[in-house]
């Protein structure tokens, strides 16, 4: 008898111990959503729309490594969509200009990597509200794609720049190989190098952080600028699979990321979560969207389902931290 109420305590145990994972809901509600959609739709678990979940999840999810450390600090990023669609017709202006598609994507990139850069400066050392400067710079980084292009998308890329969004590398989708390389990166340097253990840090006690002598305002401005890049580089695979520089491109990705980590199990009061969560999150959205798609539910439903699910996110969320 008393082996068995042994037994029964290390059970409970062990299940409670895989449950404090923070992503570990997210990766068993992930598996019984795919078990759901097979049943429902023949299609789902064919190769090629598997490929097609992967191939449309991996700018979500690159954007959402950038935004994942921007929430671990405690912080909001709201500018990630129309910065991605200033890098993108600035991607795009430069090659119909005549530039080299490489230099291109350097003027794309450092275009995400300066607006991060100017966030992070204002919200660290200017001490202003994120929300309230992203925000800002959303509108002001949405006006400027729009001012360049004049309203309209920019066509006429060379087709070697077609391979960033369509080719493959060693047998793998290149939007989906790149997402793998960088959530790699993610992973090292948020869980094995100081940077990282900083930025958990600052999410869990900002101010006990900056008393220890870590710089504080110094790393939130980093996790911006890390933040920008990303917008950039997923930037760099949308203006590739369309071959042309849109300016309204990005509209709800900052939403969709937020999705992403939360869902992934990232707290957004900061100092919680974990990088893989947030590729899970990222999957889960992208799953759920074909899924609907594959049954024929209405686009409109399918944001109502998507927000039901947030919600559940994050009231499973709040009852694990008041039970912490």
């Amino acid at each position: 008898m008393k082996k068995t109420i042994n037994n029964n305590k290390e059970y409970k145990l062990l299940i409670k111990k895989i449950f404090e994972k923070p992503f570990t809901f997210t990766f068993i509600a992930f598996v019984v959503l795919c078990i759901v959609m097979g049943i429902v739709s023949d299609s789902f678990f064919t190769t090629g729309n598997i490929n097609n979940i992967a191939r449309q999840v991996s700018v979500n999810a690159i954007i959402s490594i950038g935004m994942t450390m921007v929430i671990l600090t405690g912080g909001i990023d709201l500018s990630v969509g129309p910065v991605m669609a200033l890098s993108s017709t600035f991607m795009a202006g430069a090659m119909i200009s005549g530039v080299n598609p490489v230099i291109a994507v350097a003027i794309g990139l450092l275009t995400g990597i300066i607006f991060g850069t100017v966030n992070g400066l204002i919200i660290s050392y200017g001490k202003q509200p994120a929300f309230i400067v992203t925000l800002a710079m959303m509108e002001i980084a949405r006006g400027i794609a729009l001012l360049y292009t004049g309203g309209y998308p920019l066509s006429g890329l060379p087709d070697s720049f077609g391979f960033i969004g369509k080719g493959k590398v060693i047998g793998i989708q290149t939007p989906v190989f790149m997402m793998i390389i960088l959530y790699i990166v993610a992973f090292v340097v948020l869980n094995k190098f100081v940077f990282g253990r900083y930025v958990y840090s600052i999410g869990g006690n900002e101010e006990a952080t900056r008393l220890s002598g870590i710089k504080v305002k110094k790393y939130k401005m980093m996790v911006y600028i890390g933040s920008g890049f990303t917008a950039a580089a997923a930037a760099m695979i949308l203006t590739s699979r369309l071959m042309s520089g849109q300016p309204n491109a990005g509209t709800g990705f900052e939403l969709d990321s937020i999705a992403a980590v939360v869902l992934g199990g990232t707290e957004m009061t900061g100092g919680r979560g974990h990088i893989i969560g947030t590729l899970v999150g990222a999957f889960m959205l992208g799953v759920l969207n074909n899924g609907l798609n594959l049954v024929g539910v209405s686009p409109y439903t399918q944001r109502v389902v998507k927000g039901l699910i947030i919600l559940l996110a994050i009231y499973i969320s709040s009852s694990r931290d008041n039970k912490n």
